[in-house]
């Protein structure tokens, strides 16, 4: 159990630690008043805006998450345990308020280009315009957000690890055909 928990953590913090600045992790309580506001911009505004964003939730009160949110407080600096907190690519934000929407606004822009920039200002213009229909129109970008398990994170090292073997018995494969040639060739030579 420990050793699962240890894995856990180390996969969460994998992706959280390679974040691109279009990567928002939400640590969050389902009973946190300020955690569902945080979510509700994230998930009804932000994700629109920027169509590379990928959101990952993590519930705090899950016990096999306990120790990837702890780890998460550390790297961030947090001496508390309160949420939401908020990491989008290095930068850390605790706690949600609406003055910090375009906070995390800049937070999410900071990797990305010029073109990525003008394409999420006119997607907050349609929105402000019409947002039912500019959802609508954008409906897979729900799927951008994504809900944090251990098993899940358990799942993705499986096929890690099968890919891994896959590939050994793969370039094992290539090397022994590779040295047979060069035998075969080299005995028609003599």
């Amino acid at each position: 159990m420990k050793k699962t928990s240890l894995l856990s953590a180390i996969m969460g913090l994998s992706f959280i630690g390679s974040a691109s600045a279009a990567d928002i992790t939400v640590f969050y309580s389902p009973t946190c008043p300020h955690c569902h506001h945080a979510r509700e911009f994230i998930s009804s505004t932000l994700i629109y805006e920027y169509p590379e964003l990928k959101v990952t939730e993590v519930n705090v009160m899950e016990p096999s998450t306990q120790e990837l949110f702890q780890e998460t407080l550390t790297k961030c600096g947090f001496e508390s345990g309160g949420v939401p907190v908020i990491v989008v690519g290095d930068k850390c934000e605790q706690g949600y308020a609406e003055f910090m929407k375009d906070t995390l606004r800049e937070h999410v822009e900071v990797d990305m280009t010029d073109e990525q920039k003008a394409v999420a200002a006119e997607n907050k213009k349609a929105l402000a315009e019409d947002a039912v229909k500019f959802k609508s129109e954008h409906a897979d970008r729900t799927s951008a957000i994504s809900e944090y398990t251990a098993a899940a994170a358990e799942n993705v090292e499986k096929k890690n690890e099968q890919g891994s073997v896959v590939w050994f018995w793969g370039l094992l494969i290539v090397l022994v055909a590779g040295l047979g040639y060069v035998l075969v060739r080299k005995d028609k030579k003599k």
